[in-house]
């Protein structure tokens, strides 16, 4: 269990501070959405969490079989409705993975971690009213 303390600041503004590292971080409402778009929205928020959390349980599932996945990249492209009611239409995840990575891992483990990324706990959250089109490349030309 973790816990997540949050205070409205006004203005359309939250922090947020994450109770076992004491860590914050800020929202603010995007400006199509009455905000300034200062920071993080909350559904910005849910989008990093998709692509975080893919690269993490990747991150897993290479260091168990000896190797390292830095210099991966994540691109999160975030959509939303554009009728009511308000909402994630669509995560479009685009991951792209450094040429070393994919020669080390092979095509067996390629699929390991192409599984741990469509399975992590933030997808497996997601409804599926939201599309989560998601492509891989490991820069193996």
């Amino acid at each position: 269990m973790v816990d997540i303390h949050i205070d409205y600041l006004g203005e359309l503004h939250c922090r947020a501070e994450h109770g076992p590292s004491r860590k914050l971080l800020e929202t603010d409402a995007p400006v199509d959405n009455h905000g300034r778009g200062e920071s993080f929205s909350p559904t910005d928020l849910l989008a990093t969490a998709l692509g975080t959390c893919m690269a993490t349980v990747m991150g897993i599932k290479a260091r168990a079989r000896g190797f390292d996945l830095e210099g991966m990249h994540v691109h999160v492209k975030k959509l939303m409705t554009t009728s009511q009611p308000r909402r994630v239409a669509r995560l479009e995840v685009s991951l792209r993975v450094p040429v070393q990575v994919g020669e080390r891992a092979g095509e067996a483990g390629r699929a390991e971690l192409e599984h741990a990324a469509n399975t992590c706990p933030v997808r497996l959250s997601l409804l599926d009213a939201i599309e989560v089109p998601v492509v891989f490349d490991w820069e193996l030309r």
